[in-house]
This record gives structure tokens, sequence and C-alpha cells, in this order.
């Protein structure tokens, strides 16, 4: 019998993969989880019927969200993480060994506990001394911070439902606020490619740039996520993404990754020509 899971992209596009079992399902407070078995993805999380991540692509995502902020910030020591229940973030955060603190705030206990179980190949650093989590509203949380992070990482779900908050103008203020004098935001962008989509793209953009002066998107190519083409928001109170990028510090550093190097990037700030009308728009 043949099983398939489809993540509806839009009302008239699925990307279904076969599945060779479930191996959990619950309703929590927030949402419907289930972990799914799959052999061309691994396990995959999927929340209130929305692939989330697959076992196989999931370190581009969390390398891209987590290390182009590190490279450019030469000083990072506290970071806040909101969402980020996977751990997949926390993961390669944990690999800096200049960070002090990282706070993670996660409005959902069992997803944590779901990864922990599931996916320990990214919940591996959820244990680390230096993590604090906190399962609250990532939007009461951080209203109540004021020049605390050198760097905050926004790991939402997308912009409907339970996560909503996280894409508001007041949300990003606040953020704004909680950072350092030098401190810099970086946000999951959705894709730019399916017109609603796009839409969303540009509403982040522009009430991002409303609050911090510098305020770049980047990309990356993750097989599952709608179009595979995805966009991250780099936004700073003073560092460049690409002007103070130090090549020769990061690599120093000895980190190992799989899909980001600073040459890499050099190159997704480079947006093609379509992504950069939809960002023309709206600055």
């Amino acid at each position: 019998m043949d099983i398939w899971f489809s993540d509806e992209h839009t009302d008239n596009v699925k990307l279904s993969i076969r599945v060779e079992q479930q191996l959990f399902s619950a309703q929590s407070e927030f949402q419907r989880i289930d972990v799914l078995e799959s052999k061309e993805f691994g396990k995959i999380l999927v929340a209130d019927g929305d692939l989330m991540l697959t076992e196989k692509d999931e370190f581009i995502y969390h390398e891209m969200i987590a290390h182009v902020p590190m490279a450019v910030h030469p000083n990072v020591e506290k970071v806040l993480v909101i969402g980020g229940g996977d751990g997949g973030v926390v993961r390669e955060l944990a690999k800096y060994d200049t960070i002090l603190k990282i706070d993670v705030v996660e409005a959902d206990p069992l997803l944590i506990e779901v990864c922990r179980r599931y996916f320990p190949q990214m919940a591996c650093s959820l244990n680390d001394k230096r993590v604090e989590i906190t399962n609250e509203d990532g939007l009461k949380f951080v209203r109540a911070k004021s020049d605390e992070y050198d760097l905050i990482i926004i790991d939402s779900p997308n912009p409907f439902g339970p996560g909503e908050g996280l894409f508001t103008k007041e949300f990003y203020g606040n953020c704004y606020n909680a950072l350092k004098s030098d401190g810099i935001m970086v946000n999951q962008h959705e894709s730019p490619f399916y017109k609603e989509e796009a839409f969303q793209c540009q509403r982040m953009h522009k009430r991002i740039r409303a609050s911090f002066p510098i305020s770049r998107i980047y990309q990356a190519f993750i097989p599952s996520y709608p179009s595979g083409h995805w966009l991250f928001g780099f936004a700073s109170k003073k560092y460049h993404p690409t002007d103070d990028l130090d090549d020769t510090a990061w690599m120093l550093r000895g980190i190992s990754t799989n899909y980001y190097l600073p040459r890499v990037h050099r190159g997704v700030f480079a947006l093609p020509a379509y992504v950069e009308e939809l960002v023309k728009d709206v600055e």
C-alpha cells in the first residue's frame, strides 16, 4: 500500500513524499504535531499539516540562519532564539565557544520533547549548559527586554495562526530595542516564488526596514520547502552583511559545516532579478 504525505504549496501545487510509517501524532495546546518516516527525506516534522523540516535537508536552513550573522558580528556573547524548539539553530550556535548564553523561547513544550526523541541530531545541543529554554510567546518575551542581546534569530513558523505575532511591525521594533547598540537580527523570510508568499516577503521587509538602518535579504535553496527557493532577512544596527564579513576570522574558528562557507555567504546576497524587483517595490 502506497502512503504519501502532501505538503500544499499553493492551491495548485503540492510536494508529495512517499511515507513508510507514521512515528508520532499528537495535538498540543498550540498545534498538531506529526513525525513521519520517509525513504527519501528521512524523518519529517509536520505541524498542522505543513512540512516544517526533514532530516535530509534541515542542515541548509539551520546553517544559513545561524552562521551568516555569526560570521559578520565580531563578538557575539548573548543570543536570543525565538522559536527554534527543534534545536537545529542551537546546534549551530553551540559550535561557537565565544557564545556565553543562548536563550530559546519556544511556546510549545511538546515540540521540544518530540524533537529530542525523534530528531536527536538536531536537538543534541538543547542540553548545552549555555542554553536556557523558556516556554512563552516570543512577542511577550522580547517586549520586556532592552539592550540585552548581540544577536536575535527568529526561527518562526509561517506568518499565519499562532506565529502571526512574530511578523508584526511592533515585534520587529521590540527586537530592535532588545538588541545592543551593534546587534543583529536574522529571520526566516519565506519564499519569493509563489504570489502569496512573495507578498509576505514584501510585508516583512517593509516592516523590518522601518526599525533597522541596515536591512538586506539573502537566499538559500532548500529542496523540501515551497519552490525550493527560500529567503532570510538580515537586519542590523551597525554591521553590513558583506562589507563587515571577515572570511579569515571565521575560517580560523575551524567550524564544520555542510552548506555554509564565507564564499557562499558573499554570493547569497546577490539576488535574482525577480527578487530584487520584489524588494524594490517596498523600498
